[in-house]
């Protein structure tokens, strides 16, 4: 029998690992991509992290919507060190029992009918890159996005995202992407009637616009949205980047009632990983645009055997302690305990989203300093646009985790209302 091998050097053994202003070698090593740090974090457990300096702060962010076990959880590192101590990464030259037993998982959720497929990624942009490329498969040359829509930042997935700030700088984008008012179904039946619906190759929707400040979709939009693009022979994306794998109480916000996603394609990523890189598009259905084939696209680390795993044990978690119920449920009494609370600065103008992905929504742009008193309080949460500060924490949140937040909530609006008037 061959001995094991020696152990690796411990983390504080690992060259350039420690010494020194973190945060002042942060700005001196990366690019400004990101901007000022607001902290170093070093360590987290469960819903809570904790900075250099030791201070402990509640994740009400989940890293955007990915931790959905929190941190540190013990049935995903287990399932990462086990898998990475038996096989770390075999390129794509080969299978692995992970990655197909992903993509088998992520079909039987999905509903999927016969002939679907997965393609594995490592981000909700890669995902988002594939759907486009199974757009321009269908010989169509337009595709339909919303305003207000993010589906990342490489160049494919940026032409489909609506806000032009973060678009110019990369001009000219992927042509044909026409993006159209959210939420207006005559606009979407225009869009696809007659001879220029014929030329409509996709229509790309988040069922909750999470950038655009947690905003879902009106009711019965998407079930407009399928009836018209399936009269119009033309695919129907759903991005569940941000709302799929039980972040609005349902494995899939844009499911129905019978759990099915009835579209064409489906893209996944953050919260599917837990923390490590996984993503994937599904094209579900065998329709002109809905798969690709072979050297059609491709990805290094896509299916990695580490991160399947990753994503197995997060699906398995979520599964066995009711998380995706649990969501929904907490979701909704979290909802109105925040829209409820004592406000007299008038900031506060109300809560909307969907299962554990919220917004306080501000009745003035102040949303920076809401952020930035919640974290002076120990919270940590985003401004995700000028007058909105999501919510998206770990599913395992407990029901006091949320109370306290709900209990600091009037002295964080009084210090963010002070801020504003200083």
């Amino acid at each position: 029998m061959t001995p094991p091998a020696a152990p690796g050097p411990a983390v504080a053994e690992v060259p350039g690992l420690g010494g020194g202003d973190v945060a002042e070698r942060y700005g001196r090593a990366l690019m400004g991509t990101y901007g000022v740090p607001q902290r170093v974090l070093v360590r987290g457990e469960g819903a809570w992290v904790w900075d250099a300096q030791g201070r402990r702060y509640l994740d009400l962010l989940a890293g955007i919507a990915v931790n959905a076990l929190g941190h540190a959880h013990p049935v995903l590192t287990a399932a990462v060190t086990a898998q990475l101590a038996t096989l770390g990464h075999v390129s794509n030259f080969f299978a692995t029992g992970p990655q197909v037993a992903l993509a088998e998982r992520l079909l039987e959720l999905l509903g999927a009918p016969d002939g679907s497929r997965v393609f594995l990624c490592s981000s909700g942009t890669e995902a988002n890159e594939g759907a486009f490329k199974m757009a321009r498969r269908t010989g169509r040359p337009t595709v339909l996005a919303l305003e207000g829509g993010f589906h990342g930042r490489t160049m494919g997935a940026l032409a489909m995202t609506a806000k032009q700030a973060i678009r110019e700088p990369f001009e000219p984008l992927p042509g044909g992407v026409v993006h159209l008012p959210f939420g207006d179904a005559d606009a979407l039946a225009a869009a696809l009637a007659g001879d220029a619906g014929a030329a409509v190759a996709a229509l790309v929707v988040e069922p909750v616009q999470g950038e655009a400040g947690v905003r879902p979709l009106p009711p019965g939009y998407l079930a407009t949205a399928r009836e018209l693009t399936a009269a119009a022979g033309a695919l129907l994306v759903v991005d569940e980047v941000q709302t799929g794998v039980g972040r609005t109480g349902r494995w899939f916000a844009g499911a129905r009632p019978d759990g099915r996603v009835d579209a064409d394609v489906v893209t996944l990523a953050k919260g599917l990983g837990g923390g490590l890189p996984v993503g994937a598009v599904v094209g579900l259905g065998e329709g002109p645009g809905a798969l690709l084939g072979a050297g059609q696209h491709g990805t290094t680390f896509g299916g990695n055997p580490v991160c399947a795993a990753a994503a197995l044990a997060v699906l398995h978690v979520l599964e066995r302690d009711g998380l995706v119920g649990r969501a929904a449920s907490m979701g909704a009494r979290w909802r109105a305990d925040l829209a409820g609370v004592d406000d007299p600065t008038g900031l506060l103008a109300g809560v909307r989203g969907e299962g554990l992905l919220l917004a306080l929504g501000l009745a003035r742009p102040e949303a920076p300093a809401v952020a930035r008193a919640a974290l002076e309080a120990g919270f940590v949460v985003n401004a995700v646009a000028p007058d909105a500060v999501r919510l998206a924490p770990p599913l395992v949140l407990t029901d006091e985790q949320a109370d306290s937040f709900t209990a600091a909530l009037p002295g964080v609006l009084a210090a963010a209302a002070r801020e504003g008037t200083s």
